[in-house]
C-alpha cells in the first residue's frame, strides 16, 4: 500500500473514515490523501451556458475550506506532514475518488453511510459508486457510534446533512471559536 485516498466531506461518517485512514496510513507508512470533491452549482451544464471563472474559484475555495475544517475537526490542526496531501478536486465525488485511486497499490477509504433501508437508498451513493467502479481495494468505514445512535431520532436528517467545523464543535460546547 503506497497511498490511502480518503473521501472527506465533513460529515460524521467521513470524519470517521479519515480517522481510520490516518491509522492505516501510519501503520503502513503510506501517503494519506484526504479528498473533497466539488462541483459548480447546476453542474457543468451551467458552466457551458455561461462560464464564470469567479464562480469556479469561489466553489474551489469553499471546498478547500471545508476540507481544512474536516482536518481540524479530526486532528485539531491541518497537519504539516509531507505524508498528508489534502486535495480539493472538481467533479462528482465518486468519480473523483475512483479516478484519483488509480494505482495498483492504492487503497480507497470511504464512509459507509447510514444503515437501514432508507439509508442504503439515499445516503451511500458515493460508497456504492466507489465499490462498483474502483480498480483498487475499497474500505467502507461504518459511521461512529454516536452517529448511529443519533441517526434514529427526530434530528437525524439535520445531523447527517450538517458538516462539522471547528466553530460548530466549539459552539455546541458553549465555547467561542478561536
Amino acid at each position: 500500500m503506497d497511498r490511502l485516498i480518503v473521501g472527506t466531506s465533513g460529515s460524521p461518517g467521513s470524519l470517521q473514515a479519515l480517522r481510520y485512514g490516518e491509522n492505516l496510513a501510519r501503520a503502513h507508512q503510506a501517503v494519506l490523501i484526504p479528498v473533497i470533491a466539488w462541483e459548480l452549482p447546476g453542474g457543468d451544464r451551467s458552466h457551458r451556458v455561461g462560464p464564470s471563472h469567479e464562480l469556479g474559484k469561489a466553489c474551489q475555495e469553499l471546498a478547500s475550506r471545508q476540507l481544512r475544517d474536516a482536518l481540524i475537526a479530526v486532528w485539531g490542526e491541518v497537519p504539516d506532514d509531507p505524508l498528508v496531501q489534502p486535495r480539493a478536486e472538481r467533479g462528482p465525488a465518486g468519480w473523483v475518488l475512483v479516478n484519483l485511486a488509480c494505482r495498483p497499490d492504492d487503497v480507497l477509504v470511504v464512509g459507509a453511510g447510514r444503515r437501514g433501508r432508507l439509508g442504503r437508498l439515499v445516503f451511500s451513493k458515493v460508497g456504492r459508486y466507489c465499490v462498483a467502479h474502483a480498480q483498487c481495494p475499497v474500505m467502507a468505514v461504518p459511521p461512529p457510534a454516536l452517529a448511529r445512535e443519533f441517526g434514529h431520532g427526530r434530528l437525524a436528517r439535520v445531523f447527517w446533512r450538517r458538516s462539522l467545523t471547528p466553530e460548530r464543535v466549539l459552539g455546541d460546547q458553549g465555547r467561542p471559536a478561536a
